[in-house]
């Protein structure tokens, strides 16, 4: 859209507000609102606001910037009233000279396509299966129903609920490919489309206020914590990823073993290379590594296969005919608190280096990897992502490629702020360490 294609809209949909978003460096949504008589305004020149309070942003001697909005991310809101309606804008954050600023992360994704565009590439492509709960309250984990994956009978207390995000989804504008219960109690995943990496992370935040705006329009509560219940499988952001040349998926070639180009080999190569460094950016909160653990599907070992979950990455098999999955790669570490912007600049940067550098692809791994002792992980070669946020905050702090990837203003500030998040959570005594040692010692 133009930005007189966004001013004949507003007039056309009765908007009366506009909502302008961006993300902080943990991706956690911002946003202000604007009568709609400044927005003629705000498209050509951008709205200045205080970042000192952002996090990640700037000190407060250097915060004032500007928000400015993308007029191809208009939408209405479809969980507020269409008369006098809200519509929203997500914005690129500039500094007071007008240049890109270095801690929007939306500017580091961009980069990185364009990194991309420099090797020759005309695009990344991602989709996305965001796994959430619903719960009564915030206050408490407790579940709606029993259900298990796929159920479609009573214990799925939440379809109609998901079936009313679905379609305010689709109204704002993002592409649904399918919806279902998932396996844990009251767990739920909706899939999206596959489309540019820059609108899919757009989508994720779309998504994320949506099924929370719902949820809370319903009388429940939705959670996108990766781990909120200790006996049931944690909820995953599973990525699929596909870079385009020509027009056609770069990442395809029926010719080849498990139908993976020489390219689509040497991105997985540097995705695996790079797993322990990336891990921080894929699952950035102490609660990510509750997940992250054997048993519960989600991935703890990085190695590749075709048909095996416990693997970071999975090369999805394909039937006679191939369908929308052929040719890429499932990232299987995302969980959906992660700042997407970040998640698809470091993924992007992994693989592109593995192309670069003619990373070799190691061999697939099809056995059920939580089943091999340590010392048979170890002859394989298979390393272990890190087990807690302390660990792969270090691991991270030693990452050239992460620090290529987002610049040394975000680079620094994420490693400083995750830094003293583990601080903070590893003084705690938890109830856990009171039921168990106090009576012993």
């Amino acid at each position: 859209m133009t930005h007189d294609d966004v001013m004949r809209a507003v007039q056309e949909r009765d908007v009366k507000f506009i909502r302008l978003w961006f993300t902080d460096v943990l991706g956690r949504l911002k946003s202000f609102a604007l009568p709609v008589e400044q927005l003629p305004q705000a498209l050509v020149h951008g709205v200045r606001f205080d970042g000192s309070s952002i996090t990640g942003f700037n000190p407060i001697e250097e915060s004032d910037m500007f928000a400015v909005p993308d007029p191809g991310t208009f939408a209405i809101l479809p969980y507020r009233p269409q008369e006098q309606a809200v519509a929203r804008l997500i914005c690129d954050v500039h500094t007071l000279g007008g240049t890109p600023y270095e801690g929007d992360p939306r500017f580091v994704l961009r980069r990185a396509m364009d990194r991309a565009k420099d090797m020759g590439f005309d695009g990344f492509e991602v989709a996305t299966e965001l796994e959430f709960f619903y719960f009564r309250d915030s206050q408490r984990p407790e579940p709606l129903d029993q259900g298990g994956y796929f159920d479609l009978t009573t214990l799925d207390a939440a379809s109609d609920v998901r079936r009313a995000t679905v379609l305010a989804l689709e109204q704002i504008g993002i592409d649904v490919e399918f919806s279902h219960h998932e396996s844990g109690p009251s767990q739920h995943e909706i899939d999206m489309r596959q489309t540019d990496a820059l609108q899919m992370a757009d989508n994720v935040m779309t998504y994320r206020t949506i099924v929370k705006e719902v949820a809370h329009a319903h009388g429940w509560y939705a959670t996108f914590m990766p781990k909120p219940l200790m006996d049931a499988n944690g909820s995953g952001m599973h990525t699929h990823v596909a870079l385009i040349a020509g027009g056609q998926n770069a990442f395809f070639d029926p010719g080849e073993p498990g139908q993976l180009s020489a390219v689509g080999r040497g991105f997985v190569a540097g995705i695996l290379r790079h797993a322990r460094e990336l891990c921080l950016v894929f699952a950035q909160w102490v609660n990510s590594y509750k997940r992250l653990v054997p048993g519960f599907e989600a991935p703890v070992y990085v190695a590749w296969s075709q048909r095996n979950r416990s693997a970071v990455v999975r090369v999805p098999q394909q039937g006679v005919v191939p369908d929308s999955t052929a040719g890429r790669p499932e990232l299987r570490g995302p969980d959906p608190a992660c700042n997407p912007y970040l998640t698809f600049a470091a993924i992007l940067h992994a693989g592109l280096e593995g192309i670069a550098r003619g990373y070799e692809l190691p061999d697939a791994m099809e056995m059920n990897l939580y089943h091999l002792s340590h010392l048979e992980r170890m002859r394989a070669g298979v390393e272990q992502l890190p087990s807690t946020l302390g660990d792969a905050v270090e691991i991270a702090a030693a990452s050239e490629l992460l620090l290529t990837a987002f610049g040394e203003h975000i680079y620094s500030r994420l490693i400083e702020i995750k830094r003293a998040e583990w601080e903070e959570y590893r003084a705690q005594v938890t109830q856990y360490e009171l039921d168990r040692y106090l009576p012993l010692l």
